[in-house]
């Protein structure tokens, strides 16, 4: 496996995990165009992906503008072999080390994710619309990851 920080080539790729994923799927996928992707992955922030045989697995995007974690997914055959944990110590490495602005992401209930982000250490500060939302101080980060 190769974790890179991603291109706008991968885009295609990104959008084709993005709309494999089981859980936190988008109601309408054309809701997420590859200009938005492209925009998290230049202008507001930096995005990452996983390759191996030349296919991307898994991505995750931070956005720098609005100090929030816009995306991390992983194609469900590909779940549980560490690669989110890596896209997320990579992308909250890269985040950490550009801002020590608190960043919030928010995910929906009783998923996954949910659990993903709380073995993390990340803090669930309430909801966001439907979803929880949390967050992750640069001195949690950093003392969890010394």
């Amino acid at each position: 496996m190769i974790f890179r920080e991603a291109t706008i080539s991968d885009i295609p790729q990104i959008q084709r995990v993005r709309n494999a994923v089981k859980e936190n799927q988008l109601s309408n996928p054309a809701l997420v165009t590859d200009e938005d992707c492209e925009i998290y992955m230049t202008v507001k922030g930096k995005a990452w992906v996983c390759e191996t045989n030349n296919q991307i697995v898994g991505f995750a995007y931070a956005d720098l503008s609005a100090n929030n974690i816009w995306a991390l997914f992983v194609l469900p055959e590909f779940d549980r072999q560490g690669i989110g944990k890596e896209l997320h110590r990579l992308m909250l490495h890269w985040y950490f080390s550009k801002t020590a602005t608190t960043v919030w992401l928010s995910t929906a209930p009783g998923t996954r994710a949910e659990q993903f982000y709380t073995l993390q250490g990340w803090t669930r500060t309430g909801m966001h619309g439907k979803e929880i939302k949390f967050e992750m101080t640069k001195e949690t980060w950093l003392a969890k990851n010394a």
